[in-house]
């Protein structure tokens, strides 16, 4: 097991990178495979998505493994790169904050993001006073284990259309203010944003804000204008790479028919 210092560097390394207006590119993984491939194209950092995690294995996303299931993978991931790794946890599994942190820090990793739609109990969304207790939670939990693991507070909102458009984006930055109150380190207003909506948010969420790239379409150098500080890639990483080896493999499978 990597020692609690070797971690909390770590973890200090990965949250130094969140820079507003200079953002850490993590592109999104699912395996040892893919973990690999993106550190020696010259990522510093990376973050495992449940969503091709789930896909991989042909689970459904939405909590579709259980976390020990997800542990198993990411320490696959760990023992063959050597850089910082968050991974998107979902809601919590059910879980308690105390055992999701053990278990991250067991496995090797040093950031999470968690997000609040509740998939354990019908896909409810927490309110923002819950979310914010959960990140609180896990701080706390993260600061008796003695490692800052890096806190993505995700929320839903856009996702969902949830409630009324017209102060949807008000709501959002309440909602990750209060989240950040309670000890994450940054912001997942989780969607694709035009360019003043992603403005405001970076402008008036208190804390570096993550946004989701399409990784063969997007500009990469779009992003630190608006203000970004952490870009990753959710499901879109593999998509692609799905669509090009459907290319690869097409030109053989019409020979074999």
């Amino acid at each position: 097991m990597t020692s609690t210092e070797t971690l909390d560097a770590r973890a200090n390394t990965l949250l130094a990178l969140h820079q507003p207006g200079n953002p850490v590119v993590l592109p999104t993984v699912w395996d040892a495979w893919s973990a690999k491939l993106a550190v020696d194209a010259g990522f510093a950092a990376l973050t495992v998505g449940s969503h091709p995690v789930s896909d991989s294995v042909g689970k459904p996303d939405n909590e579709g493994l259980t976390f020990d299931d997800l542990l198993t993978r990411v320490a696959q991931i760990t023992s063959v790169v050597d850089v910082p790794i968050s991974v998107d946890i979902e809601s919590g599994y059910g879980e308690s904050a105390e055992r999701l942190i053990s278990g991250l820090l067991a496995a090797g990793a040093v950031g999470l993001n968690i997000e609040d739609t509740v998939h354990s109990e019908g896909g409810r969304l927490r309110t923002s006073s819950e979310h914010a207790e959960l990140v609180g939670a896990l701080r706390k939990s993260a600061n008796d284990a003695g490692v800052h693991v890096v806190v993505n507070a995700r929320t839903d909102l856009f996702l969902r259309a949830d409630g009324d458009e017209s102060d949807r984006v008000d709501r959002v930055i309440a909602r990750l203010n209060e989240a950040a109150d309670a000890g994450a380190d940054s912001l997942y207003p989780v969607g694709r944003h035009d360019p003043d909506t992603q403005r405001r948010l970076t402008g008036e969420l208190r804390l570096p804000v993550n946004a989701i790239a399409l990784p063969g379409a997007d500009d990469p150098a779009s992003f630190g204008p608006l203000g970004v500080g952490r870009i990753s890639f959710g499901p879109f990483f593999q998509a692609a790479l799905a669509e090009h080896a459907a290319t690869l493999l097409g030109r053989w499978s019409e020979r074999a028919q």
